[in-house]
């Protein structure tokens, strides 16, 4: 009907318009509408679920959920300790006020024996340890840009970017160094450790490995950081506070090989370059802060 009333509507307006031609037959057809002809399906009806298999459905929801609380109180308990250790940190032998107020995370770092002590100095007997280095963009040791960029690249291999993605505890000092370019073995403290490569105007920093692991370290998947050991050494090591800064360094490294010339007992090795190791993370006032220069030594000549 609704077909033919078109055709009727629009066979009017044709002779009120006599340019337009009247639509045929056959297009009014296709006009009208069509009526389907399939079935549509009733859905499927859901299967009962038995009593026993609701029971066990329950069980295993229930073990999901003990799992993630378990977790979940596994990750707090691990985040409270880990906190503690910056929280209730520990203290070295201290020489004056200014290193009585300083304070170091509560983590593992070199082990080492003390030989001597001066009003202007430590000696100590370091004991071998390993590393993991990355050589450090830019000029200087110790801009923020690049000592992040190192740090991170450091902290994915201790954190699991390695071949046995391993995840490692974190240990202190962190170590920025110079070296000579001629081929010889960094020498680095407990502390992450950043070393200046002579005429070639790089840094390097490192992480002190944790001692349980000895040479059996997972290999780092990332090829700008090298595993290295550092054998024993004894080195003149002076602490101070505040923010590590390259004319710092500077400033108290040429303090303490002025002061080293006095010694009775050591001398500054020929090939010896600075060793700076930080203790704390950036959060930490300056004068609670904790960071040690140090030169390698060996015994005078008698």
């Amino acid at each position: 009907m609704a077909a033919q009333s078109l055709a009727r509507t629009l066979i009017l307006s044709s002779t009120l318009t006599p340019n337009i031609n009247p639509p045929s037959f056959n297009c009014l057809k296709s006009m009208a509408p069509t009526v389907s002809t399939t079935t549509t399906l009733a859905p499927p009806q859901r299967r009962t679920m038995s009593a026993f298999e609701a029971r066990i459905s329950l069980v295993f929801a229930l073990a999901s959920q003990a799992s993630s609380v378990s977790q979940r109180r596994k990750f707090l308990m691990d985040l409270a300790s880990e906190t503690a250790k910056y929280v209730f940190p520990k203290r070295f032998e201290s020489q004056n006020l200014e290193e009585a107020l300083m304070a170091v995370p509560d983590l593992e770092t070199v082990r080492f024996k003390v030989l001597n002590r001066t009003d202007k100095y430590e000696i100590r007997e370091v004991e071998p340890y390993f590393i993991a280095e990355t050589t450090m963009p830019g000029k200087t040791g110790f801009d923020f840009n690049g000592s992040s960029e190192s740090f991170n690249v450091l902290a994915e291999y201790l954190f699991g970017k390695n071949t046995s993605k391993e995840k490692m505890e974190m240990t202190t000092p962190v170590i920025t160094s110079r070296t000579r370019s001629d081929g010889e073995r960094m020498e680095m403290t407990t502390p992450v450790i950043t070393k200046k490569v002579e005429n070639q105007d790089k840094w390097q920093m490192s992480f002190v490995m944790p001692s349980k692991y000895g040479s059996t370290l997972p290999l780092p998947k990332d090829p700008s950081v090298r595993i290295k050991e550092v054998p024993r050494k004894v080195v003149a090591v002076v602490a101070f506070s505040g923010f590590v800064t390259d004319e710092e360094v500077k400033r108290r490294e040429l303090r303490l090989r002025d002061a080293l010339k006095n010694d009775r007992e050591f001398r500054v090795k020929d090939v010896a370059s600075v060793e700076v190791s930080q203790y704390n993370p950036p959060f930490m006032l300056p004068f609670t802060r904790r960071n040690e220069i140090a030169l390698e030594l060996e015994k005078k000549e008698e």
